[in-house]
């Protein structure tokens, strides 16, 4: 099969690639509102407040006395009633390269909530507790944090809610210290969930990313459950340990409860927004006694190490898709060679070197085969005239001659169809590594995850493979169509290639570049052996 050939049907399964992508998120839309004001939000904040075995309707929704914490990691707002966490912004990654705003992950469309339900549970009956606190803002001045919130029922049992922040991190430990001063004995049950408003969108043909939930069990390891899941039904799944998530691009908010302990994961939709959440098992605290409950809270980047500091699985919430096999050792390689060179770019450049190093025995065979199988059309072209149109007896020659002159007729396409996945999966490698979210490769290339501003390198790609075109050789009778669909191929894929993120385009032209360079040396070698005539000088 001839290179030209090969290249069509890389771009068939490209295109196909992106238009299953493209389908994928027309099946899936996202819920539209036009309740997406806070106001909106409060209305159904806390409807969502579940019991120990069904879930009930409350009464109060955000309120107007919150408190303020800064760390070099988060900066956050905790509403003191009820105590969930209301607002979460990233100081490290801003909205915008080099501007001055802060990336929100949270906001009153968009909560991490937490209580205690159960027969002594304060947020059980549906009017969330008023916690008292000592100041109004806090700030990380060392390695640790502690913010405490406090609340005493009519009972006299005490509930200290506390939030623990670490120096360099982006996960919460938020604590109940429950102290039953009373004469009886206090059940309780902890409960985690995320709430966020569906009429968000998220993705493009070009940037398939996915917004919505995820949960891990001890079946499942990693779960998408997408809004309109949860629209459709309600998750119950019990599991030891276990996560629940909510992801968007290159970020995600999650709750990890007790590794060791029971706990059931649900999902709710409450008006216009959808719930993912946990359960840990009630405990009962003996009159006199107190005892302490908690769970981690992660809200920030996809960082895979960080991830998989507070759960074995979490790390999966970087979605790779099905070539996560392939995806994982680009990205290991990837991370390597940026800790050589210090510009993602280079490591871009290397890692492509690497790769072409790696397949040039394949691709040595692809033209060898290829050279071959140009110097077998006048034998072809002889059994054409012999057989007609008899194709059994066509077929049976073909492949007769096929071993007698050791040729494997798909030496020429093997290796063409080796690089589509190894790109597709670094593809996902690009969407999903948080690392590459504004990275700065040289010049006008400011951001290896976003479009050329000036479709450069798309347009230099193009080039590189209207070069690669003209250095195969047009195959003898070719069929004519197949011959002008063939010349436009370079300006399809640099169409395609001018909304790709710019850390994408310079893998595959740097890949050409490589290809071409490969391509001169192995024709002058099968000039060597008489297997291809040299060119004649014009």
């Amino acid at each position: 099969m001839e290179s030209q050939r090969n290249l069509l049907l890389i771009g068939l399964l490209f295109v196909s690639f992106l238009l299953f992508q493209q389908w994928q998120l027309d099946q899936n839309p996202p819920q539209h509102t036009e309740a997406t004001t806070s106001q909106a939000t409060t209305n159904v904040a806390n409807a969502d407040v579940p019991q120990s075995a069904a879930a009930v309707p409350a009464s109060a929704g955000i309120s107007a006395k919150q408190i303020t914490v800064t760390t070099d990691t988060l900066e956050l707002r905790i509403d003191t009633k009820g105590g969930d966490i209301v607002f979460a912004s990233l100081p490290e990654h801003k909205v915008e390269q080099g501007g001055e705003q802060s990336l929100t992950i949270l906001d009153s469309n968009y909560i991490a909530q937490s209580g205690l339900i159960g027969a002594q549970g304060p947020d059980a009956s549906g009017e969330r507790p008023q916690y008292t606190t000592t100041a109004e803002s806090f700030t990380l001045t060392g390695d640790t944090l502690v913010v405490p919130l406090s609340y005493t029922d009519a009972n006299g049992i005490t509930f200290e809610k506390r939030f623990t922040f670490h120096k360099g991190r982006y996960d919460v430990l938020v604590e109940y210290v429950i102290n039953n001063a009373s004469a009886q004995n206090a059940q309780v049950q902890l409960y985690t969930q995320l709430k966020q408003q569906t009429g968000v969108e998220e993705g493009s043909m070009f940037m398939p990313t996915y917004r919505g939930g995820a949960y891990s069990t001890e079946d499942s390891r990693y779960e998408k459950y997408s809004f309109d899941d949860i629209a459709d039904e309600n998750l119950n799944e019990l599991t030891k340990g276990g996560w629940i998530a909510m992801l968007q691009h290159y970020f995600v908010s999650a709750w990890v409860p007790n590794a060791d302990s029971n706990n059931e994961i649900y999902s709710r939709s409450v008006g216009n927004s959808a719930i993912i959440g946990m359960k840990q098992p009630g405990q009962v605290i003996a009159a006199g006694t107190s005892a302490t409950l908690a769970a981690e809270f992660y809200v920030g980047p996809k960082d895979q190490q960080a991830l998989s500091a507070l759960s074995e699985t979490l790390n999966l919430t970087v979605d790779y898709g099905w070539l996560w096999f392939l995806a994982e050792p680009l990205y290991a390689l990837l991370m390597f060679l940026h800790g050589l060179v210090g510009n993602w770019g280079f490591a871009i450049i290397l890692m492509t070197l690497i790769i072409r190093g790696i397949m040039y025995p394949l691709t040595k065979a692809q033209y060898t085969s290829m050279a071959k199988m140009r110097n077998l059309q006048p034998k072809m072209q002889e059994l054409k005239e012999r057989f007609g149109d008899d194709r059994q007896r066509m077929s049976q020659a073909t492949m007769e001659l096929y071993q007698k002159e050791k040729v494997n007729p798909m030496g020429g396409c093997f290796p063409m169809l080796l690089q589509f996945p190894i790109f597709i999966a670094f593809y996902w490698v690009l969407l999903e590594s948080v690392e590459l979210r504004h990275a700065p490769f040289i010049g006008w290339i400011q951001d290896l995850s976003a479009q050329d501003p000036y479709y450069v390198l798309p347009v230099l790609m193009g080039i590189s493979m209207f070069a690669m075109q003209k250095l195969s050789p047009t195959p003898a009778g070719m069929d004519p169509m197949q011959a002008k669909i063939m010349q436009y191929l370079p300006v399809m894929f640099t169409f395609f290639f001018l909304w790709f993120p710019s850390g994408l385009v310079l893998y595959w032209l740097v890949g050409n570049l490589v290809a071409i360079a490969q391509q001169l040396i192995i024709y002058k070698s099968l000039e060597k052996q008489g297997i291809t005539e040299p060119k004649k000088k014009k």
